[in-house]
Formats: C-alpha cells, structure tokens, sequence
C-alpha cells in the first residue's frame, strides 16, 4: 500500500534532520576552536514513485536523504594575542604541516611554537612546511621543515665607517699636524666609535681631526688632518690616516690627496711648512689575539665635490663649533637568537642579540581549486583527496594567496545565531516527520478495525 510509504518517508525525515542536528551541534561545539571551519547538511529527494506509472503528474516521493556535508570557507574574525608564532591568514590557503612520517595536512589553524630541537611545529607536534633559507639569509625553492635552531651568527670585523660631523673653521691651524704622542695637542675635534676585528672582539677606535692649513692667498679653502687611533700590537698606534679639503664655503672638495688642490703631503711655497712624513692616506689596523692582520677600514666622510657630490651630507667645515652628528660601522660581534617576527609575506626573521636580523625561512601556503573537497582528519587537519585536486604551493601574498598576520588566530567561522536558527528548523523537521509516522501508525490501526 502507499500509504506504508509514507511511514519510511517519515523515517528518512528523521534520519536527515538528525544528521543535520549532529552537524549544528558540531559546529556549535567548536565555536571557539581556532581556524574551526563550519558544515552545512544538503538534503536531497529519494527517487520517486508513480502510482499509475505512465504519468509523471502521479509521482509520489520516498522521501529525504542527506546528499552532502559540505564545509563553509568563509573568513573567521581574528584575534589579537601576544606570540609571534601565532599566525592567522587573511585569504585564501592553508598551512602545511607534516608529522613524523613524512604526511602532508592542511590547516587554517595558526597555533605555532617551537619545539625543543628548535623546529616550529602546532600543538599537535607536527612540522610546519616552508622554503628553506641558508646561512647568509638567502630563501630557496627548497620546501622543508622550518627551523630556527639556528641560535648564533658569526661576527662580521669592520670594514667601513661613516662619519657626518662638523669641523669648526675657526680654530687655527697646527702646521705641524698630528703627534700620536701628544693628541691632545695637536688635534681640535675627535670622536669615538667601537670597530670590531675578524673574531667579533670590539676595539675602541677614536678619530682625531687636526686643522693643518688655511690657503688665503689662493682661496682653495681649509685642509685637516684625519688621524684614526686604537691599540693594536704595537700599542697605542695610529691605524689610518688621511686628507681633507672643504672649500671657501664649508664643503668638502676632496678627501683623496690626488684630487687636492695642494698636495698636504709634499713641501709648498711662501715659507709653509710640509706635513710630517706620514702617506697621503692609510688603513692597516692590526688587533691583537690571534685576527687577521692588515684589517682594512674604509672611512667615508661623505660625497665630496669631485666624486659629483654636494659635499654637504658628511664632514662639513662651518663655522660653529665641531659636533659628530651620525657615525656607523659595519662590524658587529657574534650574536645568539633573541626572538623571531614574520611578516604579512610570510618571511620569518631572527633577531640576535648582537643587533643583526637574518632571515631564516618562509611559510608556504597552499591553495586548493576545490577545498570543499578536502578530507576533514580531525585536530583541525584536512587532507588532500582527488575531488580537491593537487594543492598550490606558494607564497603568501601571491598568486591568490592570503596574507600572514603575525600575532593573530583566526577563530571559528561558526555564527552561533546562524546555527540556532537552524538548529530550530532542524527540530521543526523532526518533529514534523516524527508526527508523520505517528499518524500513519493510527491510518494503519483503523485499517486493522475495519474487519471488526
């Protein structure tokens, strides 16, 4: 009879229903799991029925089925916290992460640390995936476990300075020009900064400038004497020297020898007397404890007017009195890893203690032409399947990529008033189907009566 159809009918709507209260349930449950993408229930007909069957204008359903369970990719809200290995992603993609036997999952969930190997890895202990960086902080091809053990930087010895500073004109000159023995003396204006040798070890180095000519008669300006001073193996020795011409107007003309007006180093006409027999310029620092030797300095004083500058932007010679406003080197001591940052293109950068950053890896993202497709394995995890298709891997912020944001976690996408308004439709729908049962139950009775 048809009628006893309408009873499995009836079954089939509380068999779906309920399905689909177990997906609002679920969803509701991880309402605070991070990076939680929620599922909706498609219900679908069964094959229907015709009770003449010739004409389609008779067809009765069997009822419901529950087709598909589909997850919901919408972008969660972030939150803010404290770690830098927290990382949600603006986007589209998906982290990768690999556990201890070489499987590949997928996650949206951003929980990172480091492990104590020094591995950055989720909560679970799988590794996170990204390109590979060397030592000098060159990012590869090369997709690999990331890892940040590495927890110290070799030093790097000086092998240039930059001085900006003003040399007061109107100090008079000392023809006789600098006395490493009597520095006080024999110098206007110094300043002082730490150079580092080939082992990291930090060896003060003071720069002393010495005003050593004024040409009046011919109007080519003003020469100094700089002197660089520090102890090596000789002891307190000058390590390099050299020349400095500034014009009528304060800028610096040259500070090479060949391209003075007077050569400083050689005799000159009108009874002025020749600088002391050091070179026109020098560099040769040698420190002590088992460095390299011959260390070469270069010392940079600004763009003079015959390299094509103003010469304005160094060593400039006005007359207010003399002041170091900037000076730099380039050495530093070796360093251990102090923190780690990662920026929105998903590059992971160490900060040492010795002030150096160096860039240790990149996160990869990958992206899927069907995520829907994608095998839920639980713990936040999916896997790759053939509806998904093969992922994409790249580079956040390429190629259709999300961007990193460092600090943040995605939470669940589930909209909990969403999930009670179907949750009541739900219930609505079993309810109903329940009562379809019950009252072809009582159809079913009378039937049975009507013999009696």
């Amino acid at each position: 009879m048809s009628i006893l159809s309408s009873m499995y009918a009836g079954i089939s709507g509380i068999n779906a229903n309920g399905a689909a209260i177990s997906i609002i349930g679920n969803n509701i449950a991880n309402v605070n799991t991070v990076g939680f993408k929620g599922s909706r229930a498609h219900f679908a007909d069964v094959l229907t029925q015709s009770l003449s069957g010739a004409s389609g204008r008779t067809q009765i359903g069997r009822g419901v089925i529950l087709s598909d369970v589909s997850p919901t990719f919408s972008q969660g809200s972030f939150e803010v916290t404290s770690s830098g290995l927290d990382l949600g992603i603006e986007g589209d993609g998906f982290f990768l992460v690999r556990d201890n036997e070489e499987s590949t999952y997928y996650t949206r969930a951003g929980q990172f640390s480091i492990n104590s190997d020094g591995f950055v890895v989720n909560p679970e202990g799988y590794f996170l995936q990204g390109f590979q960086a060397d030592t000098s902080g060159a990012v590869s091809g090369t997709i690999d476990d990331v890892d940040v053990s590495s927890t110290a930087t070799p030093p790097n010895m000086t092998s240039g300075v930059v001085i900006t500073a003003n040399l007061d004109s109107r100090v008079s000159p000392i023809v006789t020009g600098f006395d490493e023995d009597d520095f006080s003396n024999t110098s206007h204006f110094s300043t002082a900064m730490t150079v580092y040798d080939s082992l990291g070890n930090g060896h003060l180095a003071t720069v002393y400038f010495t005003k050593v000519y004024e040409d009046n008669a011919g109007g080519t300006g003003n020469y100094w004497q700089w002197n660089a001073v520090s102890d090596g193996l000789a002891g307190t020795d000058v390590m390099a020297m050299g020349y400095l011409q500034f014009d009528t107007g304060g800028a610096l003309v040259a500070d090479d020898v060949a391209d003075m007006d007077i050569n400083p180093t050689s005799p000159r006409p009108l009874d002025v007397p020749p600088f002391p027999g050091l070179p026109a310029v020098m560099s040769d620092f040698d420190f002590d404890g088992g460095v390299t030797q011959n260390q070469v300095i270069t010392f940079d004083f600004g763009a003079s007017l015959t390299d094509g500058g103003s010469g304005l932007d160094g060593v400039t010679q006005f007359g207010s009195n003399s002041s170091t406003f900037f000076q730099n080197q380039d050495g530093y001591s070796s360093g251990s890893l102090k923190s780690i940052s990662i920026n929105q293109d998903g590059i992971i950068s160490g900060l040492y203690t010795n002030g150096q950053t160096r860039t240790l890896g990149q996160v990869v993202l990958g992206t899927f032409n069907n995520p829907h497709g994608l095998i839920k394995m639980g713990k936040n995890l999916y896997r790759e399947s053939y509806d998904s298709g093969q992922p994409i891997i790249g580079s956040p912020s390429s190629g259709g990529r999300g961007r990193l944001l460092s600090n943040s976690l995605e939470l669940s996408n589930v909209d909990l008033a969403e999930e009670f308004i179907k949750l009541i439709t739900a219930q609505r729908g079993f309810q109903a189907n329940s009562r379809v049962i019950t009252t072809t139950d009582e159809l079913l009775g009378e039937l049975v009566n009507l013999k009696r």
